[in-house]
This record gives structure tokens, C-alpha cells and sequence, in this order.
């Protein structure tokens, strides 16, 4: 499931390091803190659902990160065109075989309570992950220990080179650096204690969660008192409260109204390509879906065009494949039409006449409602009578786990390295491989792939994934949205980001 995560920026950053530095390569930036001056208010944020909980490490819902990118800091994070730059790490350097990575914490970063932090609590952080094996416990598979020599120091030892280490330690708040006594109270699931520009003031379900600015950030102080999430999933009621006054700021707008918000001018959209994919997963563990023809002869009963037309008006673009086309990592590679007659053929192979298929969407992505809509329409035409199972987040969250599904649709959101798009979901026995999925011949590529230091090498390992991961048609791929927000025109200083982090740091509230 999407995490999820994630073009203002709390620094000015000089360099933009690509994930993996060459051997030997030092990083340093002068990363002091400045004083901003604050113009107060509080905005509100209407977003499209509510967070299962801000436990970053647990949390897999792209509502928490929403929130949780204000409020925590990773070691490194991701600037404007996705490059890992500096966060809590100032400086960092490489050993000559790229199995030693050494970072210099930067002075003055405080939890919001006013405690120091240390070195101690990025390894007691990665040791969560790791030990717990929490839902980022993937991205530290070759990572050998995490040490704190002292307290401005922390050194990764690797099993192998890992060309997106960097991505691995900042892409998105999954693997933010928490406090050992917030987790340890529980506290950290409603109130979480993290060192960003905001705080968790109060956390009331089914309404709002308030943030308050923290005045211990070590960055630029938030020229905001504060930022008000608030839960609205009808996005024309979303649209509503921005035109009215009661938001300030949302990316639930309807999407055929998109265009003409835009001329209009009432509020200030802004759209941009996303790093996301939408998909449907067939649950490989029931049959017939374990049956390679039958997820194929799905793969051609559907009509993507139709499909994104429906669900986005626009706002998205089809694809066959999970890496949008402006990723220079993007893979052209579309085996799928839309051509019924060739998956009834498939289905008759299988010994598949009719079939009645459980289609599990969730009401807090209504984009899912619509497209499962125009799927069971596509399916009924080649003998899948599709019931559709529409379930609030949670419920859905808990069904995928137990694996009680015939097929989901969904997306990921906010990727950046290409083992992003591929390992969790397709790697036999992967964090979120729910639809049971395997293949060794993937197992080997992504493996692999995610210890080549050779760029070009490494684009080539991927896209053999990628078209195994298609012909398999372990995903069903739909399309690659654009990330399209709204905002009052009182806001200044916000910018749209393609991996949809959510940055309040450096808005201001005229008003």
C-alpha cells in the first residue's frame, strides 16, 4: 500500500546528490539555522481522508504522511527535483568500497519537547525498523549495523553497495527519526514527538488533527502558528470549504472541475506529473487468479484510456507500466490492448466461462469507486461479474492484510528510486506483495538491481523486471496521476511537489 510521502524547501541547498555518491565522495553543506520571521494564523488542510495513526514507522496511509511530513525530520530528504540533500545530516562521506557511509548530525536539532537529538536516536530509530520489522525494514536490507560513535556521528555499515541508500534513509517520513520515550509511552500513535517546523497539539478522531508551530525546529521558524487537518472526503465538498474560507489548502479538488478552477481564478490550482501509479492487484493465493492467462485475460478486457478518463478527467495519463514517462527510468513497454476477444480466448484456455470476482475499493479514494465502475463494466463483457466492496481506509487496510480479496485497486504515491516502484510489491514475500505474487526470475533482477552501482547497468536490470513484473501481470497497471492541489489566494509560499509531500514550512497565511 501506498505510503507514501512525499517545492519549498526549509534550506538552500547547494548540491543535489544523486542516492548513491562515487566512492570516496564527501557531501558538505552549511546547514545554520535562521530565524524567519512569523506572520501567524493557522491554516486549515482539508484532506481526502483521516490518518490510521502517526506512528510514521507503522503507518502505511498517504493521509498520515500528509501530516507526518510536518511534523518529523529524516536523516536526508529529497529537494524540488527529488535529489537527496540534507536534513538532519549536514555532511556526509563514503569509504572506497561504498560500504561505509559516515554522517554528521547537525548542531542544535531538538524534539519538540526540547531534548536533544543524538546519533543515539537515529540507531535506536533504524533499529525499530529494522529489528520490528516494520514497513521500511525493506529498505534496510543491506544494511549491516548503525552505529553512534558519538553524538554527532552516525556510520552505516552495508553488506553490498547500495546505489539508493540515500532514497532508503530520506524519501519519504516511513523512516523518520523518532524519540524513544514517545514511542515507548505509546504516545507516539496520537501524539507523536518528532523535530520538525510543527507539533501535534491535539489529535481529535473523525475531526481534526492540530499542529502547532515548533519552536525548537532547527531550520527557518514556520511563519505560521499553525496548520488544522481537517477530513473531508467529497471532494466537492473539499471545494466547498476552500471557496468559502473554511480551508485554505486541499488536494481533494473534483477533477473534471479542474480546468476550470484554473481560468477562473477564484483559488490557485496547480497540477504537476506525479512519481505515483494506480494498479489492480488479483489475489494469486485464490484461483483463478493464480493462473497467469486469467490475470492476463484481465489485462486485455481493459480499456486504460477509458478507464483514466473516468476516474481523473484529464489528470492522469495511461500506462502499462509503473514508472511515469518523465522518469529517466521510465520503461516503454505496453504488450496490453484492449481486445476482448483475445481475453475470453485466454479464460477459455484457463477454463474460466463465467466467474464472479470480489473487487475491494475504499471509499477515502473515490477515484477508486469510479474506476472500479468502469472495470466491472470491461469485465462483464468477457464473463466477470464483478462485485464491487466499497470499505472506509481501515477497513480496507485491515481486509489487504488478511488477504481476504479477490482483487484491490490502488495506488502508490511518492516514489523516487526505482526499487520503489518494484521490490515490497513484487519480491516474493515482500512488505506489501498482499496478492501473493512470485516469480524467482523478478527475486534475482530486483536483487540484484539494488546493489548495481553501474546507472545504465542498473536501468537495464529494471526494465527485464519491469516486463516480467507486466507479462506476469502481477500488477495490472492503470495510470500515472498528476498531483493536482488547490489553495487560497491569501497562501503564499507553497509549491506542488510530484512526490506529493506536503510541506507547510515555509507558507504564510495573509490575512
Amino acid at each position: 500500500m501506498t505510503r507514501s510521502k512525499i517545492v519549498a524547501a526549509a534550506l538552500v541547498v547547494a548540491l543535489t546528490a544523486l542516492a548513491g555518491c562515487s566512492a570516496g565522495e564527501s557531501v558538505d553543506v552549511d546547514g545554520g539555522s535562521t530565524a524567519g520571521g512569523s506572520t501567524g494564523g493557522t491554516l486549515t488542510a482539508a484532506i481526502g481522508g483521516e490518518p490510521d495513526q502517526l506512528d510514521p514507522h507503522k503507518t502505511s496511509a498517504y493521509y498520515s504522511f500528509q501530516v507526518l511530513e510536518n511534523v518529523y525530520d529524516t536523516l536526508v530528504e529529497p529537494d524540488a527535483d527529488l535529489k537527496m540533500g540534507p536534513a538532519l545530516a549536514t555532511k556526509w562521506t563514503t569509504s572506497s568500497d561504498q560500504l561505509t557511509w559516515t554522517f554528521t548530525l547537525r548542531e542544535g536539532a531538538r524534539f519538540s519537547d526540547g531534548s536533544p537529538l543524538t546519533a543515539q536516536d537515529v540507531v535506536y530509530s533504524y533499529r525499530r525498523i529494522i529489528d520490528e520489522k516494520l514497513n521500511a525494514a525493506y529498505k534496510f536490507a543491506t544494511v549491516k549495523t548503525v552505529t553512534a560513535p558519538d553524538p554527532a556521528t552516525v556510520v552505516v555499515t552495508l553488506t553490498a553497495p547500495t546505489p539508493n541508500l540515500l532514497a532508503n534513509l530520506g524519501g519519504f517520513k516511513g523512516v523518520a527519526i523518532v524519540q524513544k520515550a514517545n514511542v515507548e509511552s505509546g504516545a507516539i500513535k496520537t501524539r507523536p514527538m518528532g523535530s520538525g517546523p510543527f507539533t501535534v497539539a491535539s489529535y481529535t478522531s473523525g475531526d481534526t488533527i492540530k499542529l502547532t508551530r515548533n519552536d525548537a525546529y532547527w531550520g527557518p521558524k514556520p511563519k505560521l502558528d499553525g496548520v488544522t487537518f481537517t477530513f473531508v472526503k467529497d471532494p466537492t465538498v473539499a471545494l466547498q470549504n476552500l471557496r468559502g474560507g473554511e480551508a485554505q489548502w486541499t488536494d481533494n479538488l473534483p477533477p473534471q472541475q479542474v480546468p476550470t478552477l484554473k481560468e477562473d481564478g477564484a483559488v490557485t490550482v496547480a497540477t504537476t506529473p506525479s512519481t505515483d501509479y494506480w494498479y489492480l492487484a488479483l489475489n494469486e493465493a485464490r484461483k483463478p487468479y493464480d493462473d497467469v492467462n486469467v490475470r492476463r485475460a484481465v489485462a486485455f478486457a481493459l480499456d486504460r484510456e477509458a478507464i483514466t478518463k473516468a476516474a481523473k478527467f484529464g489528470q492522469a495519463t495511461a500506462n502499462q507500466t509503473a514508472i511515469p514517462k518523465g522518469s529517466s527510468w521510465y520503461y516503454e513497454y505496453a504488450p496490453y490492448r484492449h481486445d476482448p476477444d483475445q481475453a475470453r480466448q485466454l479464460l477459455g484456455g484457463a477454463g474460466v466461462s463465467s466467474r464472479t470476482m470480489d473487487l475491494m475499493v475504499t471509499s477515502e479514494y473515490p477515484e477508486t469507486v469510479t474506476a472500479a465502475q468502469v472495470i466491472a463494466a470491461q469485465l462483464k463483457d468477457v464473463g466477470i461479474t464483478v462485485k464491487i466492496r466499497t470499505l472506509d481506509f481501515a477497513q480496507w487496510l485491515d481486509e489487504q492484510g488478511k488477504g481476504n480479496f479477490d482483487a484491490f485497486l490502488l495506488g502508490w504515491l511518492g516514489n523516487i528510486d526505482p526499487d520503489e516502484f518494484y521490490y515490497a510489491q513484487h519480491r516474493t514475500g515482500g512488505t506489501f506483495n498482499f496478492h501473493k505474487y512470485s516469480n524467482p526470475t523478478v527475486d534475482t533482477l530486483l536483487d540484484q538491481a539494488r546493489t548495481q552501482t553501474d546507472e545504465a547497468a542498473r536501468k537495464q536490470t529494471y526494465e527485464r523486471a519491469a516486463k516480467q513484473i507486466v507479462d506476469d501481470a502481477s500488477y495490472i497497471y492503470l495510470y500515472n496521476p498528476d498531483v493536482v492541489q488547490g489553495w487560497s489566494r491569501k497562501v503564499t509560499g507553497y509549491q506542488v511537489r510530484s512526490d506529493r509531500a506536503i510541506r507547510f514550512r515555509d507558507v504564510a497565511l495573509n490575512r
